[in-house]
């Protein structure tokens, strides 16, 4: 019977009041918010910019697509999903609007030219 109570005071003697359970998680979440404040969020504002570029692209307009080809947009498709361009003088390929990586700024084209 000794053995119970001694058991039995010591299990008293260590318990603890315990935290409050949302104080377990805190960590969790303070992790969950840094990586959308990190990751996330930056990265849906570059998906922005990127589809304001892409819809914003006109006739003439200098561009790059993401294999490295640089041309002139000579025309854009009525459904808005191809884009015409101008390589060189007689020479025109097609592509799909989201292979365009960006729009050349008309600086970068005279930097591009004397550099």
């Amino acid at each position: 019977m000794e053995m119970v109570e001694l058991f039995g005071v010591l299990a008293q003697a260590e318990a603890k009041p315990q935290a409050p359970m949302w104080l377990s998680f805190a960590p969790m979440i303070a992790i969950v918010a840094l990586f959308f404040f990190m990751m996330i969020l930056p990265q849906q504002k570059e998906q922005k910019k990127r589809r304001n570029m892409l819809s914003a692209m006109k006739k003439n307009d200098r561009v790059v697509t993401i294999g490295g080809i640089i041309g002139t947009v000579a025309n854009l498709s009525p459904d808005g999903k191809e884009v015409t361009l101008r390589v060189d003088d007689n020479t025109r390929i097609r592509f799909l609007r989201e292979s365009i990586a960006r729009v050349l700024e008309p600086d970068a084209e005279s930097d591009a030219k004397t550099g």
